[in-house]
């Protein structure tokens, strides 16, 4: 069956009913909402909670960035029954990033049900502790989740509910068969949704998807997005002083560029820095602290610019950002769609640019007569960001929250709240954003000051 309407309602003329039979939490969906600063769902949301409580298996197609995860977390918690004390749900996802950004999501909607989340680059046996009380809900990539299933530290037998999100990129060679082996291990599951953004993927028979209802949202996505394509000749092969025209051009508006290899993407920031321009580059490659300050960095300003691969097409919910540049072309559609994705998210816009080489052509699935730059004969340096990145080696595991971290900035530091930025806490460390100007004169007052009575490591971030 496929589902592709409205619920009959506009998107905030009444609270959407989400709760099940099954339920029995108090949390509202607009106590949820206003957590999350929204103001309404939108028609997809909505459909999919209507679908999800009214049917067991839901196939949801929709555009990257269109909100996708608030569709299946509302109904979710729907499903959770807070007198239970194991695990009730799991969501398989195909990377630690969207493993953390469901997370944060969850967190941030304040229901006090217990989550944890399980991923490669970390230690294992922190998520082993985390494990020895089950959280209601478990999220996860594939290699984590199969590990702690074989090791008996997850409870499988009181899992009712299975979410695949960005399945089709969880089925993709390699992931294949810990995912069979993984709901092989789930024995209870009663209710079961499958997110993606492109279509072109067969749901595996293990997966237990019968009769599914699809809800189809893609196309309304293409024909609602914020975003621009546009191409630009480069005059040789290498593209990278075009590249570094281009950055000229657009100046200090968030950027992504997209390479097809980790030593392209290496090769791609070196220049740039030598360039003098501001740059971080991210890849599978790195550890995970490297990957966590590089997007930090990106995320709180003190880099405009992020040079990666294809890791970073997915996953990523990084607000605000204005220019997709497919520094190489992807190599399929799907892969263009969800480069694409990190722009133009909901209602905002964006550009997708293409730097194309004089042997290169379009891609076929690229509409012809897209706008042709053209760069201006003198180039500028875009405007330097005005943030600065303060690594803190302490973390949740030492009882360090945000609000902590803002105190010891504001009582020793003699910063003021508009000098102190995004601040993002991890298990072990945290990352704090001050004004570039201010972080010579705040090192030097915090560096014998003390973080909860301990001294800690405190630098700007590498």
């Amino acid at each position: 069956m496929i589902i592709h309407t409205a619920t009959g309602k506009t998107a905030g003329e009444t609270e959407v009913p989400y709760f099940c039979a099954m339920s029995t939490s108090t949390i509202s969906t607009s106590s949820i909402l206003a957590k999350l600063d929204i103001k309404a769902l939108n028609e997809m949301q909505q459909a999919a909670i209507k679908a999800t409580a009214e049917h067991n298996n839901v196939l949801l197609l929709s555009a990257t960035g269109s909100g996708k995860t608030l569709a299946f977390l509302l109904p979710l918690i729907s499903a959770l029954n807070p007198a239970h004390t194991k695990t009730q749900a799991i969501i398989i996802v195909p990377s630690r990033e969207l493993a953390l950004q469901i997370e944060s999501v969850f967190k941030s909607m304040g229901t006090h049900f217990k989550v944890t989340c399980c991923y490669g680059g970390h230690l294992r046996e922190t998520e082993e502790n985390n494990l020895k009380q089950p959280p209601a809900l478990l999220i996860g990539t594939p290699g984590r989740l199969a590990d702690h299933i074989r090791r008996g530290n997850i409870t499988t037998a009181s899992i009712e509910t299975l979410i695949l999100d960005e399945f089709d990129k969880s089925l993709e060679l390699g992931f294949l068969d810990e995912m069979s082996f993984i709901i092989g291990s789930l024995p209870a599951i009663k209710k079961r949704m499958l997110t993606s953004a492109t279509q072109a993927v067969e749901i595996p028979s293990f997966i237990g998807m019968t009769d599914p209802v699809t809800l189809d949202f893609l196309n309304d996505s293409d024909e609602e997005t914020g975003l621009t394509v546009k191409t630009l000749l480069s005059d040789g092969k290498d593209k990278l002083e075009t590249l570094f025209r281009l950055l000229c051009m657009l100046g200090n508006r968030s950027t992504i560029i997209f390479c097809n290899h980790r030593e392209s993407v290496e090769r791609t920031s070196k220049f740039l820095k030598e360039k003098d321009i501001i740059n971080e580059f991210y890849h599978g490659a790195l550890e995970q602290p490297e990957r966590d300050a590089a997007l930090c960095k990106f995320r709180n300003g003190t880099s405009n610019v992020l040079v990666t691969t294809d890791l970073a097409s997915r996953g990523l919910d990084i607000a605000n950002i204005r220019y997709i540049i497919h520094y190489h072309l992807p190599g399929s559609e799907d892969i263009f769609t969800h480069r694409n994705g990190r722009t133009a998210r909901m209602d905002a816009s964006g550009t997708a640019i293409l730097i194309l080489s004089p042997e290169e052509k379009l891609p076929g699935y690229i509409a012809a007569g897209v706008e042709k730059i053209e760069l201006p004969a003198t180039t500028v340096l875009p405007e330097k960001p005005k943030w600065s990145t303060l690594f803190i080696a302490a973390g949740k595991k030492d009882k360090v929250n945000k609000v902590d971290i803002v105190g010891f900035l504001s009582n020793k530091g003699d910063l003021k709240k508009e000098d102190i930025g995004l601040i993002e806490v991890k298990d072990f460390f945290s990352f704090a954003a001050i004004k570039k100007i201010k972080v010579s004169h705040t090192l030097q007052l915090i560096k014998e000051q003390k973080i909860k009575n301990k001294k800690v490591k405190i630098a700007v971030a590498k």
